[in-house]
């Protein structure tokens, strides 16, 4: 039953201690993204249990508009000017980052024994990243640095190589099984992503031009979040990536919005309020008692990641000839993984029935460590790679 006091007093209280951790991440190594985590493990089912369903009960939603925004900003980060001193840095890092990660993971989890269908649907889904919390730590560090924009730029790509890969492994997992024909799911792919393109296309020309003209050359704080939940809930409805869209609608908003300095101020003044309802009922989700079901598995999942993120963002600094602190700190800022791999693995596990259980064990339990320590390593890059690129 709906209970007003226990909503207000969730979310007033959720805020109250977003800005609690604003104030100890700058004081201490932990970022505030893994603190706001650590919170809502402590208050949540498995410890305290103080959310009440009420709230938990539409954190999909909150979730949806966290990312949108997320996706809006990242794309604005794609400006020409910027692509232009960094396009094959951005490209090769992301496309080796999402491959490399692919097969290290789905070979050590064949090598351990692992089903050969379940090692490739775990490696595609390995290749996945953490917009949100990237974006957070790369706001959080204060100062613009061409490594934390090289950086979100990668995130960007490294997501749709991942929906590409995914979708490619789920089309070779159904032709193993007998499923049904590989082809069938490259076409979703393809309509899943061009159609997110398309879609922030649409909405995002318009928009470029349009926006800003209430008070000449000021962008308002409603036309900003009206275009981004439309966007949203319009990638939706035609079951296209919204992700995707957000990001391409903000890289054409960027791009073309010539009279107004910058169209995102608006996002970003009111998106921290919710990110910290985000990343606080994300951790009061994680699941402990599934790291003891995992074993070998999930350590196997863990370190072949790791590696994975380690070597293939490392081997696209070098293909690119990016600075050596690049090559170096560019993987370990690449760990933190969420959102999307959740949606793969829930995918995938729909798909194949038969996986459900360990698809579900191993992403979900991981997550714990990616979403925890993940962020704590993005932060430790960023500082140590400082303005270099």
């Amino acid at each position: 039953m709906y209970s007003a006091p226990e909503f207000l007093l969730t979310l007033g209280g959720i805020l109250l201690i977003g800005l609690a951790t604003d104030a100890i991440g700058r004081r201490t190594f932990l970022p505030r993204v893994t603190l706001l985590l650590l919170f809502g493990v402590l208050i949540g089912e498995e410890v305290l249990d103080l959310i009440p369903p009420v709230f938990t009960n539409r954190f999909d939603i909150i979730a949806n508009m966290t990312l949108l925004m997320v996706g809006f900003l990242i794309g604005g980060k794609l400006t020409v000017s910027f692509l232009r001193q960094s396009a094959g840095k951005t490209l090769a890092i992301s496309v080796s980052a999402a491959i490399l990660t692919t097969a290290v993971v789905a070979v050590g989890l064949a090598f351990a024994g692992v089903d050969v269908a379940v090692a490739i649907l775990l490696g595609c889904i390995a290749s996945a990243t953490a917009p949100a919390a990237t974006m957070d730590i790369v706001l959080e560090s204060g100062n613009r640095s061409p490594f934390g924009d090289l950086l979100l730029s990668v995130v960007a790509l490294d997501d749709l190589w991942g929906l590409l890969l995914f979708s490619i492994g789920i089309a070779l997992v159904a032709a193993l099984t007998g499923d049904t024909p590989g082809v069938s799911h490259v076409y979703v792919a393809l309509k899943d992503i061009g159609g997110a393109v398309l879609l922030g296309l649409g909405i995002g020309l318009p928009a470029a031009y349009l926006t800003g003209r209430i008070r000449q050359g000021q962008p308002q704080m409603m036309e900003a979040l009206g275009l981004v939940f439309i966007c949203g809930g319009l990638a939706i409805w035609f079951d296209v990536s919204f992700l995707v869209a957000s990001i391409v609608m903000g890289a054409v908003v960027a791009n073309l919005a010539r009279h107004h300095e910058y169209a995102f101020h608006e996002i970003e003044n009111i998106e921290w309020p919710f990110m910290s309802i985000f990343f606080v009922l994300a951790g009061a989700s994680l699941e402990f008692a599934m790291i003891k079901e995992i074993g070998l598995i999930g350590a196997v999942y863990v370190i072949c990641r790791t590696l994975g993120k380690l070597l293939g963002a490392g081997a696209g600094a070098e293909l690119s000839r990016a600075g050596q602190l690049t090559r170096n700190w560019m993987g370990l800022a690449l760990l933190p993984q969420a959102g999307v791999a959740m949606g793969m693995a829930l995918v995938a596990s729909n798909q194949f029935p038969e996986y459900r259980y360990i698809l579900l064990t191993v992403v979900i339990s991981s997550t714990v460590f990616f979403e925890i320590v993940g962020p704590v390593l993005t932060r430790v890059a960023i500082r140590r790679a400082g303005p270099h690129v």
